[in-house]
């Protein structure tokens, strides 16, 4: 059956999933300096939209406690008010011509704000190049959500850089193994990839994750399901959704569309998000609502965290074969981008 769905795959997507493992290879031994002062950082700000910002997101799930210096991912023209010299700004973006990206590093600029630039070019990269602001070179030649492991593995050896992580080339070397094998894995028809997508054909997903654990994981299939697939998902959180998306469901019956709950789940969450999960699956259960779990394998956290991810981008990209679509393809937000440039 799959073979039959590589005709709707032209730009041979699915070697580009396979082979992510070598784009943390390139992003972990990339060679760059960085002429930032650790010591005198009081907060760090990933300035960046689409997938150039979901490897901030993933970092801050993946560092978790381990990271000491606040860290938030902004996703708009400015920068928060409390950003000054001590804040250091990352700006990430992979074509380096995202305008709200490029908004936000002149307001870095202005604001005398630390400065590491994460681009393969484009107008971030002359910005950077003109103020003399240390750049950090991306891994050419893939669509910016197709680069997340470049990214990643990219932004994880900055923050080692400026000893903001222990995380070492062995551990690199480890999670980078990791994600060789499991692509071999799920490139098969037999794997839980494709068996997944198959389950999920017809349906709206709709995704949970818990918060300060692997909501980067809900967010980032979330948002692969939208380009890849061409599907509307929403993802929400544990334990917020408790308190406010756990009604809507009392009138699913009476709206039209076909659910089916993703639930990203980890046996290291909290005991009081994974009895939540429990209590909530049991409700929809009982509502006769189809419920997917999906839980990492490996040996620690930070693994399971990145083999969710890495699960979910091919799951999206089966779906989009699936639904007869393109992965690739981006039509709407190319269409978006050429009338924002007519303003």
């Amino acid at each position: 059956m799959l073979n039959g769905l590589f005709r709707y795959d032209p730009g041979n997507l699915y070697s580009v999933l396979e082979e992510s493992w070598k784009q943390g290879e390139f992003g972990w031994n990339s060679s760059f300096s960085l002429n930032i002062n650790a010591s005198d950082i009081s907060d760090i700000i990933i300035t960046g939209l689409g997938g150039s910002a979901i490897s901030g997101d993933l970092i801050k799930n993946f560092l978790g406690h381990e990271l000491k210096k606040p860290l938030s991912v902004n996703r708009t023209y400015t920068l928060p008010e409390f950003a000054d010299e001590h804040t250091l700004v990352i700006a990430s973006s992979y074509s380096g011509n995202t305008e709200e990206t490029i908004s936000a590093l002149h307001a870095a600029l202005a604001k005398n704000c630390k400065i590491i630039v994460l681009t393969t070019g484009g107008e971030a990269g002359r910005i950077a190049a003109e103020h003399g602001i240390d750049t950090v070179p991306l891994q050419k030649g893939f669509q910016p959500r197709y680069a997340l492991y470049n990214s990643f593995f990219t932004l994880l050896r900055v923050f080692q850089k400026l000893n903001l992580t222990a995380f070492s080339d062995s551990d690199a070397n480890k999670l980078i193994s990791m994600l060789k094998d499991l692509g071999q894995r799920w490139a098969a028809e037999s794997g839980n990839a494709f068996k997944t997508a198959v389950e999920l054909k017809g349906f709206t997903p709709v995704i949970y994750s818990a918060t300060d654990f692997n909501e980067a994981a809900g967010r980032r299939f979330k948002g692969q399901l939208n380009e890849n697939s061409k599907l509307h998902a929403w993802a929400a959180e544990y334990p917020e959704m408790n308190h406010n998306e756990i009604v809507g469901w009392e009138t699913f019956k009476i709206q039209g569309v076909k659910y089916k709950i993703v639930n990203l789940f980890d046996e290291e969450m909290h005991p009081r998000v994974k009895k939540r999960f429990e209590i909530i699956n049991n409700l929809l259960n009982s509502e006769k609502i189809d419920i997917i779990k999906l839980e990492g394998t490996m040996g620690s956290r930070r693994e399971r965290l990145i083999e969710i991810v890495y699960l979910c981008d091919w799951i999206s990209y089966y779906l989009a074969l699936l639904n007869e679509k393109d992965p690739g393809e981006i039509d709407f937000i190319h269409h978006l981008k050429d009338k924002m440039a007519e303003v």
